[in-house]
């Protein structure tokens, strides 16, 4: 009697533990009923812990901490399909490339956002995200060279298309936090050598623009320093002509107080005016 009672026990609490979900730490629940008067989607978001979920209901759990997905073409990352997504510029060239997305569930619209998609986090990430990221990278794209897309409005134009799908899913609750570029923007490769050539030609002539105005720094000062000097010379002699005393100055002072071995008869500096 007592192994029946005990037999009956442990298969009430597996049919109890069947007929329960639970909501991991890091996520929140939503319980969506199949059948009955309270059939369709809770708008109260559940915690973590552990729900009884009778026949006909379940729970769905969305992550409300942050996650990466990456959409590649590599079959090592994100799915093994080729997830790339593929854009042209305004001129119809072809480009593709990787991009990562990192995002989170805001935890008060979780319902929500279950009842606008009726799908999980897989679901997000294939669907709905996936479609939002290349529209607008799509319509974005097209409004710019292939040049300023590889190059140097290739920032901006991931930043734009972020905030074109953050303002779509915000009102759902999927937090779009990021988009970054997984790699390089794949183009032709002879669009890609024409743009290397470009750029190296680029890099030359503004290395021979820096030599020539290094050669022209230089001579502009020599110019000033002999324009400084043929002015400085102009002034000396100016003086000296004003008063002829100062080469007889100059002299003296150079003098060692030596008398030379051979004169004419004259002594250096001694020079009396017979005037005087």
């Amino acid at each position: 009697m007592k192994r029946t009672v005990k037999i009956a026990s442990a298969i009430a609490l597996a049919a109890g533990l069947a007929a329960c979900g639970q909501v991991k730490p890091g996520h929140v629940g939503i319980k969506v009923n199949n059948f009955g008067s309270n059939a369709g989607v809770q708008a109260q978001t559940l915690g973590v812990g552990w729900y009884f979920t009778p026949f006909g209901s379940h729970i769905e759990e969305y992550p409300i901490f942050t996650n990466t997905y990456t959409y590649s073409a590599s079959p090592t990352e994100g799915h093994a399909d080729n997830e790339e997504f593929v854009f042209q510029d305004k001129s119809g060239l072809g480009l593709s490339a990787d991009i990562a997305v990192s995002y989170s569930v805001d935890a008060d619209k979780a319902s929500i956002l279950f009842q606008k998609y009726r799908i999980d986090t897989d679901g997000l990430i294939a669907g709905p995200l996936r479609n939002a990221i290349r529209d607008s990278l799509v319509t974005r794209a097209a409004q710019m060279n292939v040049d300023e897309i590889y190059g140097p409005r290739k920032a901006e134009l991931l930043n734009t298309v972020q905030h074109d799908v953050q303002a779509y899913f915000s009102p759902f609750g999927l937090r779009v936090e990021r988009l970054f570029w997984a790699g390089n923007v794949r183009v032709p490769d002879t669009v890609l050598a024409q743009i290397n050539a470009r750029i190296a030609n680029e890099q030359e002539a503004l290395a021979a623009q820096a030599k020539v105005a290094t050669i022209q720094a230089q001579a502009q000062q020599a110019v000033a320093e002999a324009q400084g000097k043929a002015q400085a010379l102009n002034i000396e002699g100016a003086a000296i002509r004003a008063n002829p005393e100062v080469l007889r100055i100059r002299a003296i002072e150079k003098w060692d107080g030596k008398l030379p071995q051979v004169t004419s008869g004259g002594t250096p500096f001694i020079s009396l005016d017979q005037g005087k």
